[in-house]
């Protein structure tokens, strides 16, 4: 009997209405969907430091000498 916890409390998968198996199902989706979103977040934030970097270092090699 496959269980699954929701709120501290435990539920029988087997035992859920089919509307409840629907909303479970959208719910993992959605996490799944957020952890994908924060995922890339990520891999956007570190692509933009690396593009700022990149471009501070061009403009420190453009600035005239004194």
């Amino acid at each position: 009997m496959p269980t699954i916890q929701i709120d501290e409390k435990e539920y029988d998968l087997d035992q859920l209405s089919e509307e409840a198996k629907a909303q479970l199902a959208s719910l993992q989706f959605v996490d799944a969907e957020l952890q994908r979103l924060n995922a890339q977040a990520a891999v956007l934030q570190t692509a933009r430091l690396a593009y700022s970097n990149a471009l501070n270092a061009v403009l420190a090699e453009q600035q005239p000498s004194n």
